[in-house]
């Protein structure tokens, strides 16, 4: 079954995806591809200084990733949820076949 951006599938059934705003959906996957990136580059943190606290950078800088990450899914999950939230005048349920909204 193909579907189109209007919200009614191709036969004239309507869509029960939510209605979303891709331009935050596309936000949220930057905010889930950051870590990724930061810690697959490895040549900005293969090295032994600064020390924090006799660890070496490499170790604590990993470390601290395990934070930043956790936030930043975090944010990425609130967004995404902001941008499924459906508009005004709709109730975010498919509607059925007598045009009242089932709950």
């Amino acid at each position: 079954m193909a579907h189109s951006d209007s919200g009614v599938a191709a036969e004239g059934v309507p869509d029960s995806r939510p209605p979303t705003n891709k331009g935050l959906l596309v936000l949220a996957g930057i905010l889930l591809a950051i870590p990724i990136v930061a810690l697959c580059w490895v040549s900005t943190y293969a090295r032994e200084t600064p020390r924090l606290g006799g660890v070496p950078f490499f170790f604590w800088y990993q470390f601290l990733w395990v934070f930043i990450t956790a936030g930043l899914t975090y944010a990425a999950h609130r967004i995404v949820l902001a941008a499924r939230r459906p508009g005004a005048g709709t109730t975010g349920h498919a509607p059925s076949g007598d045009g009242e909204d089932v709950r």
